[in-house]
């Protein structure tokens, strides 16, 4: 093993599931790089100048194992004319639906990737991302899932209704957003991204239980991750996933990130030498965590999903909140750097709790 190795070669060994230098950890910054530029979240966004400039800084200021390509999950809104609501002290979010009505999916399309303003912003700062890290850092794309983006598309209440009662008009849907889905994940690992973050909440069994979810998330993961020419990561975006882990592996997924409501050790231990586990750090109290709590939460989690690689430590839903204080973020790393040196030999002197 390598006393010393780049982010990208950690991440490769870890994938493996074998034991790097030490753990990865990949702090999912998506506003940070604003504040770090002195701009608006708005304003950020408003240029792949800012992001990629911002995403590289706040990457390397706080020891960061990958560089977020991501924007903000309406971009996929905004790509069909959709509405984004941007904030000051959070990430921005979808306007009104625009299905109004079930009946309009029979009429919807695909929008085209390469001829999209926002979708090319973001291409472009991948592309000056990649411009600035090389092959030394991971560059991580994201999508929103086709089982999950409708939910932004149409409302939850309509989306539910459509699942149960208009069969014919969600495998339409599923259709065109599959379709899109893997354009534009694709677009991204040109543009240089090296993996792919597939949102999936709608999956989750906090929101549909697991005999729905085979019939319908489970599918349509399958037929999208096996378009997407490249590694993905399935997130559920805080959501439980412990009761269908074995499914989830099944889509051929490389990475599977995990909920601070599921225990970390049981789906380490049924993933272990098939997929990659990432979590779990609880984002939301993560803004107020004082030094000693940061630590425990670090050490607790390495200790849980360490031992042999495949393991990111990571937080739990894929976004770092804008509130989280830098303070909070160096302790991480820096309890990364202590005790998730491999070989874990602390865990075999009982120190987990100190």
């Amino acid at each position: 093993m390598s006393l010393f190795m780049t982010p990208m070669q950690r991440v490769l060994t870890t994938l493996r599931h074998e034991e790097p230098d030490r753990v990865p950890v990949f702090l999912l910054f998506t506003m940070h790089g604003a504040k770090e530029l002195g701009m608006s979240v708005k304003e950020y966004f408003s240029k792949p100048e800012n992001v990629a400039e911002g995403q590289v800084r706040v990457c390397r200021k706080f020891g960061n194992d990958c560089v977020y390509g991501f924007f903000y999950a309406p971009i996929e809104i905004e790509a069909c004319g959709g509405e984004v609501i941007f904030r000051d002290d959070g990430p921005p979010n979808s306007g009104t639906p625009f299905i109004k009505k079930s009946e309009d999916i029979r009429g919807l399309v695909p929008p085209n990737v390469r001829e999209s303003r926002c979708l090319g912003r973001a291409l472009d700062a991948q592309r000056m991302m990649k411009e600035k890290v090389g092959g030394d850092v991971p560059i991580i794309g994201t999508v929103m899932s086709p089982f999950s983006i409708p939910v932004m598309q149409m409302g939850f209440d309509k989306y539910i209704e459509l699942i149960y009662e208009h069969r014919e008009l969600f495998n339409h849907l599923m259709k065109i957003n599959e379709e899109f889905c893997i354009q534009w994940a694709n677009a991204q690992l040109d543009a240089g991204c090296s993996a792919i973050c597939y949102f999936d909440p709608m999956s989750s069994t906090t929101i549909i239980d697991k005999d729905l979810y085979l019939k319908t998330g489970h599918n349509i993961a399958q037929r999208t991750i096996s378009g997407i020419k490249g590694p993905t990561a399935t997130h559920f975006a805080a959501g439980r996933c412990y009761s269908i882990i074995e499914d989830v592996i099944q889509t051929g997924t490389t990475v599977v990130g995990v909920s601070v409501l599921d225990d970390l050790q049981k789906i380490k231990n049924t993933c272990k030498g098939r997929t990659t586990v990432m979590g779990n750090l609880n984002g939301i109290e993560m803004r107020r965590w004082s030094p000693e709590e940061t630590t425990r939460a670090v050490k607790k989690a390495i200790a849980s999903a360490g031992k042999g690689g495949g393991f990111i430590l990571s937080d739990n839903h894929g976004e770092i909140p804008f509130q989280v204080p830098d303070d909070v973020l160096y302790t991480i790393t820096e309890a990364v750097n202590t005790w998730g040196r491999y070989p874990l030999k602390w865990l075999d002197q009982g120190s987990v709790s100190e």
